[in-house]
């Protein structure tokens, strides 16, 4: 049992990196880099990830990261965030707010099941 302090799901999450692992007969694949870092402002869980899903050709289809900072909106007033935790979707990008690993996982393979469902690629 992990320790009580230990995040759901952490160890499966750290488990992947390195992962490529295609996802349907088309050719769509999935890639994992998932390391330890440094607690700080940007990355407060200790954790640099980039979660993404690739179109046969190698497009980016969807990603989940904390690479970069990421604006809140678009137009007057908008601030980026501290947090580098965000979300692509095709050519959209928006913050996302890292509850914890199982949860970054179950929120990622949904995203790739419904981009796959709009593709045809799955029913």
């Amino acid at each position: 049992m992990p320790p009580p302090d230990r995040e759901p799901g952490l160890d499966t999450l750290l488990d992947l990196h390195g992962l490529t692992l295609f996802v349907d007969e088309a050719g769509h694949w999935v890639k994992f880099v998932v390391l330890r870092t440094e607690v700080t402002p940007e990355r407060p869980h200790g954790l640099s990830y980039s979660l993404t899903l690739h179109a046969p050709d190698g497009t980016r289809l969807v990603g989940f990261d904390n690479a970069h900072p990421v604006r809140e909106r678009r137009g007057p007033g908008t601030r980026t965030r501290a947090e580098s935790d965000h979300r692509h979707r095709l050519k959209s990008i928006r913050p996302y707010d890292y509850a914890d690993a199982a949860t970054l996982l179950q929120d990622f393979w949904s995203e790739v099941d419904a981009v796959l469902k709009d593709r045809g690629s799955i029913s």
